[in-house]
């Protein structure tokens, strides 16, 4: 769906406390045609931007209902509960959809190293005109974080 979505175009004018059906939202929110939408995790008390990743109609489900985050796994084609190999969770605090319905932000309290690097975050590499700097460094090695794998 797009922003002519009428579902998400009836909402631009509700106001503070108006309700909306779960199911309605998600029937008209904006799946990609692999059925994913973008979901950008946010620590709930600092505000730091941790991670994108992609969810699933049902991954999304799973994780409003279980409070702990699932996103879709591109390269194994499965659903991938944060932190199932790691132990690094995400615990879900807050979940929203934009205003056209076709990306989350999730706010998360996030043990650990989010990256799969070992950083904090994922966007450790600061851009500009001429290219691009590392500014943090891992918390822990990938060998820490995954074992020997």
């Amino acid at each position: 769906m797009s922003a002519s979505s009428p579902t998400y175009k009836a909402l631009e004018q509700a106001g503070v406390g108006h309700q909306a059906d779960i199911e309605t939202l998600l029937e008209a929110a904006g799946w990609n045609d692999d059925g994913l939408i973008p979901a950008i995790a946010q620590q709930f008390d600092s505000g730091e931007v941790l991670m994108m990743a992609w969810m699933t109609r049902q991954t999304l489900e799973e994780t409003l209902q279980t409070g702990r985050v699932c996103y879709w796994s591109r390269s194994r084609q499965k659903p991938w509960r944060k932190g199932e190999s790691s132990g690094q969770i995400q615990m879900l605090h807050q979940a929203w959809l934009d205003c056209d319905g076709d990306t989350l932000l999730l706010k998360v309290d996030q043990t650990g190293p989010a990256c799969h690097t070992g950083r904090r975050t994922c966007f450790y590499l600061a851009l500009d005109d001429k290219g691009a700097q590392v500014d943090t460094a891992p918390l822990m090695s990938a060998e820490a974080l995954y074992g020997n794998s």
